[in-house]
């Protein structure tokens, strides 16, 4: 489903008279077109299927390289998403952790950020945003764990109500293997670590 850019056009030049704006001024003018183009970049991933980056998997044992199979874990860090909250509507922005212990079958390393980046084109809350990231991992493939580290920073926390601008909120979604914290303590750290 296409956000419908005419209707939110229409939707915020009536917001902007709502709060007492002239939505004719000049600098204004243009604002209603804008933010429904931005909106239709913000929410593109409503509607969308967020396992369609997964579908094309790669054998281990019997794909190009028999010979490489994974003992452990595959993880990619420093995704970095960002994503609008549905309770102000305001963004948030972060870097996702994602890693899979995998079974029989692996994907390739730019499938995982494209499942974040379509579930994060939705209106969201950081806790389901990465459930749902999980959910879509485990759902596809044979991993016998899943572990997704959210870690944002929410403009509805830095700019509004309490006004901390440099809190951040970390979420951890796990599912399989991972959902026990022994297991998954190895990657956590290798979240933190850099060469």
């Amino acid at each position: 489903m296409a956000v419908d850019r005419e209707r939110v056009a229409a939707l915020v030049r009536e917001l902007l008279e709502a709060i007492g704006e002239d939505p004719d001024r000049p600098g204004l003018r243009q604002t209603p077109t804008r933010v429904a183009d931005s909106w239709a970049e913000f929410f593109g991933g409503v509607g969308q299927d967020a396992g369609a980056p997964l579908e094309h998997t790669i054998s281990v044992s019997r794909g190009p390289a028999p010979d490489t199979l994974p003992s452990g874990a595959v993880m990619v860090r420093d995704i970095a998403f960002r994503s609008m909250c549905e309770h102000h509507l305001l963004p948030f922005r972060g870097r996702a952790h994602v890693a899979y212990l995998p079974g029989e079958e692996v994907v390739g390393l730019g499938a995982l950020p494209r499942v974040i980046d379509v579930l994060a084109t939705r209106p969201q809350v950081q806790e389901r945003l990465g459930e749902q990231v999980a959910d879509a991992i485990d759902a596809a493939l044979d991993a016998r764990g899943v572990l997704v580290v959210l870690d944002a920073v929410h403009e509805c926390v830095t700019m509004r109500g309490g006004r901390q601008p440099d809190a951040s909120t970390v979420t951890i979604a796990a599912r399989g293997t991972y959902t026990e914290p022994a297991a998954r303590a190895e990657l956590i750290a290798l979240i933190g670590a850099r060469a």
